[in-house]
C-alpha cells in the first residue's frame, strides 16, 4: 500500500491555509512511527475533521498530536480518536475537542496502553453529557491529573464531581479546574502511592538482568466495576500489572511491583506447558495454582537466591494482617501453605500445612521442572483438604491474598494462542506481512522501489504468470524469497562465562527445489547397502506386545506350565515355579532430527572422492530417510549455514508431520552449500523444534564436515565453546546430541563439544551413506 500526501494536501489546505506547514512537518514524523495503513488512517482522519467545519485549530491539533499517540500506544487507536472527536462535535465546541487532542499524547504516555486510552475517551464522552462545563478546565489540567491519578482514580474523581455539581455550573468549573476544596480532597483520596508508568522502565531492566531476555508489560486499570485490575495476570505472554500500587503494610509499592513482575516472569520462564481446566472446580484450581506458584518460585530462588528476600516479606506481612481477621478456614490454610512453602523458618502446626510442605519437598526434589507435578500434587492435597473442611465458593476463594501473585489464568489457558512463542512487539514497532489475493496485487501494488525494510509487506502466495509466456512466474522474476520472522538466541562467551542474550538471529528460509528422481536414484546406486539396511529395518521395527511364557512373575497364568507343575507335584517331584506369562510392550518412543551442515566447504570434494561432500550428504540422507520411514519413527531433516551472527540461515527440508515423499525429496535434491558454520545457534533452533515432539526420547543427529566457524569470529575457541554449551542446554531439556563429522582431525575439538561418546569420525568420506544409517541404528536400539 502506497500513501501519497499529495492526495490529501489540496483538501486539507482548502479548509485553512495554515494547515499546510503543520501537515508537512507532522507527516514526516508520522512516517517514522506508522505503517502505510496507519498513515492512511491518519490522513483520512485529518480530512474528516477538516470537513467537519470546526476550525483549523482542531485539524492542526490532530496532525501534531497523533504521531506521538501512535508512538506511545500504537496506531490502531487513530480511527477511534477520530470517532470520539466526531461524537463530541455535537456536544461541545471545537476548542474543547482541540484541547482533548492536544492532551492525548500526555494521556497516552501516562496510561501506556491502547485499551486504557480507549477507556479515557469513553470517559470524556460520558462527561460531555454529565458535566459539559467541566470538560475545558479538566482538559487544561490533564497533565497534573494524570501525574497523580490512575485511570480508575481519574474516573471516580470525575464522576463524583459530575454528580455532586450536576446543576451548579460555577462549582462544576471550579471542581474540574482543581480550584475547590472538595476537588482537592477527592484528588487526595483517589491518589495512589506508586504508579506503574513511573517504574515500568526500571522493571524492564530488572527482569532483563535476571533472565537475560525481554518481558513485555502493560498496565491495567483497577476500578470499582471490576476487580481484574487489582491482580496481575498474563495474556499472550504479556505481563499485565495494575496501573498503581499502594504501600503494603510498610512494604513500598515499588517493591510490590518488583515482586509481582518477577513472579509473572518466572511463570513465563518455568511454566512450560498449560494444564487443562476441564472437569476442575475452583477449589481444585486454587490448590493446583498454589503448588505451581511454589514450584516456579523455588526454581527462580535456586538460580537467584535474592528473590526469596523479595517475596518472603509479603507473606510475613499478610500473616500479621490475617491475625486481626476472621478468614474462611480454607482461604486461611491456602495462605499459610503458600507462606510455609517459601519460608523455611515459618512454623505452622496445622496438619494440612505440614503435609503440603513435606509432600512438596519430597516430589520437587525429583521433578523440579515438571508442570505435571503441580496437577498431581495439587489434586492429592485438595482431596486431603476437602476431607477436613467444606470447600468454599469461587467468590470466597478470590480472597486468597498473596498480593504479588497473578491469577494463574496463564497456567490454565486453553487457547493455543496464549502459548505462542512469538515475541510480543507493539503494533507500531513491527513490520506487517499481509497475504493478498490476485486482485489486490493487481490494483494496489504499484511501488517497485519497496524493499525488506518496508513497514508493511504484501505477499502474493499463488504463482502469477505474465501474459507473455516466458515460462517463469512473476513470483520468481520480481518476488522476494519469503523468510520467517527472526528467532533470537543467546550465545555463550567462554571468556566471561556468561550468555550474550539475544546475540544470534536465526531466520528460516524456504529451500530451493530440485529433481526428486535424484533421491530415488540413490537406492539403485546403493543397492547392496540398501539390502543390508533391510535387515536393520526389520530388527528395529516396533514389535508391539510380546508374550513371554514360563515366568515366575507375570500378568496371567500360563495354563500349560501350571498343568505340568501340578502333574510333577502329584508325582512327588519338585514343581517348576515358572507358571506365569508376562506381556512386554516393545515400542519405539523416539523422534529424530537430522541437522545438516550446509556451509561453503561442503561443495568441495574430500579425500580424493569424485563426489562433493554435499552430494555424499544428500545420498546419506536419502538412505537414512528411507530407513527411518520404514521403521516408522517421526523424523525431520533440517540444514543450516551462517553469514555472521545476524544471519544464520535455517532450512527445513522435511518436518516431523510431513511424509517422506516427492515434496521432501525435491527440497533435499535442491540443497546447496554456502557461507559458514555457526553450529550453536542452529542446534538451539533445532532443539526448539525437537522439544515440541511428544516422544520421550529425542535425538539430534548432526552431520558436519568441519569445526564451527563464522566470518565475524576470529577466536577459533569461541564457537566451539558455544556449541558445547548448546549441547549441554539441549541435554538438560531431554535432547541427546550426536555428531557425525567428516573431518579426520576432529578428535581434537569435537570430543570437547559432544563428549567422548557423543560423536563419530568418518575416516573414508565415500562411506558416509553407509555409516549414517548404521550410526542411527546404534543410537536407537
Amino acid at each position: 500500500m502506497t500513501v501519497r500526501l499529495e492526495d490529501y494536501r489540496e483538501t486539507l489546505v482548502a479548509a485553512d491555509p495554515r494547515i499546510a506547514e503543520t501537515l508537512e512537518a507532522s507527516f514526516a514524523e508520522a512516517s517514522r512511527v506508522m505503517s502505510p495503513r496507519g498513515l492512511h488512517n491518519y490522513l483520512e482522519g485529518a480530512r474528516a475533521l477538516a470537513e467537519l467545519g470546526r476550525g483549523a485549530d482542531l485539524v492542526i491539533g490532530y496532525l501534531e498530536a497523533m504521531p506521538a499517540v501512535a508512538k506511545e500506544v500504537g496506531e490502531d487507536v487513530l480511527p477511534e480518536v477520530v470517532t470520539a472527536a466526531m461524537k463530541l462535535s455535537s456536544m461541545v465546541s471545537g476548542q474543547v475537542i482541540a484541547l482533548l487532542l492536544a492532551g492525548l499524547p500526555t494521556a497516552a504516555r501516562r496510561l501506556g496502553d491502547p485499551d486504557l486510552l480507549r477507556q479515557f475517551l469513553n470517559l470524556v464522552h460520558q462527561l460531555s453529557a454529565k458535566a459539559p462545563r467541566g470538560l475545558r478546565p479538566m482538559l487544561e489540567n490533564l497533565d497534573e491529573l494524570f501525574t497523580k491519578l490512575t485511570l480508575g482514580g481519574f474516573r471516580r474523581w470525575a464522576l463524583w464531581g459530575a454528580q455532586a455539581h450536576a446543576r451548579d455550573f460555577e462549582q462544576q468549573r471550579g471542581y474540574f479546574g482543581l480550584q475547590t476544596a472538595d476537588s482537592q480532597a477527592m484528588l487526595q483520596q483517589e491518589r495512589r502511592g506508586t504508579l506503574l508508568v513511573d517504574n515500568q522502565r526500571k522493571l524492564n531492566f530488572y527482569l532483563r538482568a535476571l533472565w537475560a531476555r525481554d518481558f513485555f508489560m502493560r498496565p491495567t486499570s483497577g476500578d470499582f466495576e471490576t476487580r481484574e485490575g487489582y491482580k496481575p495476570f498474563i495474556e499472550q505472554r504479556v505481563i499485565h500489572l495494575p496501573d498503581a500500587y499502594d504501600d503494603y503494610h510498610g512494604l513500598p509499592g515499588k517493591e510490590l511491583y518488583r515482586a509481582a513482575a518477577a513472579h509473572a516472569a518466572a511463570h513465563l520462564f518455568y511454566t512450560t506447558e498449560p494444564l487443562s481446566p476441564e472437569m476442575l472446580n475452583p477449589a481444585q484450581m486454587a490448590v493446583i495454582g498454589l503448588i505451581e506458584d511454589a514450584r516456579i518460585e523455588a526454581l527462580a530462588i535456586h538460580e537467584f537466591p535474592g528473590l526469596q528476600r523479595l517475596w518472603q516479606p509479603f507473606h510475613q506481612a499478610r500473616a500479621r494482617e490475617r491475625a486481626g481477621e476472621d478468614p474462611d478456614p480454607v482461604v486461611e490454610r491456602l495462605e499459610r501453605a503458600a507462606h510455609a512453602l517459601i519460608d523455611p523458618e515459618y512454623a505452622d502446626e496445622d496438619p494440612w500445612v505440614q503435609q503440603v510442605r513435606e509432600l512438596f519437598a519430597y516430589h520437587f526434589a525429583d521433578r523440579p521442572r515438571d508442570v505435571g507435578l503441580s496437577w498431581e500434587l495439587g489434586m492429592e492435597l485438595h482431596n486431603s483438604l476437602a476431607q477436613r473442611y467444606s470447600m468454599p465458593s469461587a467468590r470466597v476463594l478470590e480472597r486468597v491474598a498473596v498480593p504479588y501473585r497473578d491469577d494463574n489464568r496463564y497456567l490454565f489457558a486453553s487457547d493455543e494462542d496464549e502459548w505462542l512463542e512469538a515475541e510480543y512487539v507493539p503494533a507500531s514497532h513491527r513490520q506487517v506481512r499481509r497475504q493478498v489475493n490476485l486482485m489486490e496485487f493487481v490494483n494496489e501494488v504499484d511501488c517497485e522501489l519497496a524493499g525488506d525494510d518496508a513497514q508493511e509487506v504484501w505477499v502474493l502466495g499463488t504463482e502469477l504468470f505474465p501474459y507473455e509466456d516466458y515460462g517463469v512466474s512473476y513470483n520468481e522474476m520480481e518476488g522476494v524469497e519469503p523468510v520467517s520472522p527472526p528467532f533470537h538466541y543467546p550465545e555463550w562467551d567462554y571468556q566471561v562465562q556468561l550468555n550474550r542474550p539475544d546475540w544470534v538471529t536465526v531466520v528460516e528460509r524456504r529451500p530451493k527445489r530440485g529433481d526428486p528422481e535424484v533421491m530415488d536414484q540413490v537406492l539403485k546406486d546403493y543397492r547392496p547397502v540398501a539390502s543390508r539396511l533391510r535387515y536393520l529395518i526389520d530388527a528395529l521395527q516396533p514389535q508391539g506386545v510380546i508374550r513371554e511364557r514360563r515366568q515366575e512373575d507375570g500378568d496371567e497364568l500360563d495354563i500349560d506350565a501350571a498343568v505340568r507343575s501340578m502333574v510333577d507335584l502329584r508325582l512327588g517331584m519338585s514343581p517348576d515355579p515358572r507358571i506365569n506369562t508376562r506381556y512386554i510392550r516393545k515400542t519405539r518412543d523416539l523422534s529424530v532430527l537430522l541437522l545438516l551442515d550446509l556451509s561453503e566447504s561442503t561443495n568441495d570434494p574430500m579425500g580424493g572422492s569424485e563426489k562433493t561432500v554435499i552430494e555424499l550428504t544428500r545420498e546419506a540422507t536419502s538412505l537414512l530417510g528411507w530407513a527411518i520411514n520404514g521403521i516408522g519413527d517421526p523424523f525431520a531433516v533440517h540444514g543450516f549455514s551462517s553469514d555472521g551472527r545476524h544471519d544464520v540461515q535455517y532450512y527445513r527440508f522435511k518436518d516431523f508431520h510431513q511424509p517422506w515423499g516427492e515434496e521432501a525429496k525435491s527440497r533435499l535434491a535442491g540443497m546447496r552449500g554456502q557461507y559458514s558454520t555457526r553450529m550453536g545457534a542452529a542446534m538451539r533452533h533445532a532443539g526448539a523444534h525437537l522439544v515440541r515432539q511428544p516422544q520421550r526420547r529425542k535425538l539430534l543427529l548432526i552431520v558436519t564436515d568441519g569445526e564451527p566457524h563464522d566470518v565475524d569470529v576470529r577466536d577459533p575457541q569461541y564457537l566451539r565453546h558455544d556449541a558445547r554449551k548448546a549441547a549441554e542446554e539441549l541435554s538438560a531439556r531431554g535432547v541427546t546430541s550426536y555428531c557425525l563429522t567428516l573431518d579426520r582431525d576432529a578428535d581434537a575439538y569435537v570430543s570437547r563439544i559432544f563428549g567422548a561418546n557423543g560423536y563419530s569420525v568418518v575416516e573414508q568420506v565415500e562411506r558416509l551413506p553407509e555409516r549414517l544409517p548404521a550410526v542411527f541404528a546404534q543410537l536407537t536400539r
